[in-house]
């Protein structure tokens, strides 16, 4: 076991996360989170580096310049991961740090960032690509009679 895997092992189980080791160097983890219950993110221990990616979003079904637009001025920002997108256009947060730099201190800096930001983004970016589908699923529950309870933050755009 190289020593990266051994911190991002030790940190992990120290910290109580939820995750499953796939292999000697990959690690899913799944944060919890209050706007966004959970974020999925894979620690990936290459040759070089540790890469990090946590999924926020998928593919916007509108404003999809807008929601890109948010996402690179927000990365100007952020400490250890940036907004993307993959070939699908999903969004992520992805990052690298050089294996000498995989410490407990700096993942605990890098989950951090992802949980705040995952979390602090989500319901705006929800808003901002998937205002519609947030009004179509608030009227099919209200002719259902279903809770709306989720849907509260997104009262404003009914």
């Amino acid at each position: 076991m190289s020593q990266a895997t051994e911190v991002v092992e030790d940190f992990l189980l120290s910290h109580d996360l939820d995750f499953e080791k796939s292999d000697a160097k990959r690690f899913m983890v799944t944060l919890p989170g209050e706007k966004k219950l959970q974020t999925h993110c894979a620690l990936i221990i290459g040759d070089h580096s540790l890469m990090i990616s946590a999924f926020v979003i998928r593919k916007p079904d509108e404003n999809e310049a807008d929601v890109h637009h948010w996402c690179m001025t927000k990365n100007a920002s952020m400490y250890g991961v940036a907004y993307a997108i993959n070939e699908l256009g999903d969004i992520y947060l992805v990052g690298r740090l050089p294996l000498a730099a995989v410490t407990a201190t700096e993942l605990d800096k890098i989950i951090g960032s992802i949980l705040q930001y995952s979390d602090s983004s989500f319901n705006l970016l929800l808003e901002l690509g998937f205002a519609n589908a947030i009004r179509r699923e608030w009227a099919w529950r209200v002719t259902r009679g279903e809770s709306l309870a989720n849907l509260e933050a997104f009262s404003h755009l009914i």
